[in-house]
């Protein structure tokens, strides 16, 4: 294979991994969007199970998408300590 060719090669394989694995690591932080998950996703979170992932929800219908994590603490059955528990593992994008 004559040198060109090779080093046409190698440029569009780094074109190829700087386009593409930024976007990859972008992508899923593996966090729960507690504005757009569903309330199987969100009944994954500790403490929180289907009663309140299903509260969680109707309480998104009901007054419009949380502005931050910590007003998941304004769902009935919902309180500090669950929030500490899945702060991490929560966001409202």
């Amino acid at each position: 294979m004559p040198r060109s060719t090779r080093v046409l090669i190698l440029c569009l394989v780094s074109v190829l991994f700087l386009t593409f694995v930024p976007a990859l690591w972008a992508g899923d932080t593996g966090k729960v969007n507690i504005n757009t998950a569903s309330v199987e996703e969100i009944a994954k979170l500790e403490k929180i199970g289907q009663k309140y992932a299903e509260r969680i929800v109707q309480y998104r219908k009901d007054h419009g998408p949380f502005e931050k994590a910590e007003d998941i603490t304004k769902v009935k059955g919902i309180g500090p300590k669950t929030f500490e528990l899945n702060k991490d593992k929560i966001s409202v994008k």
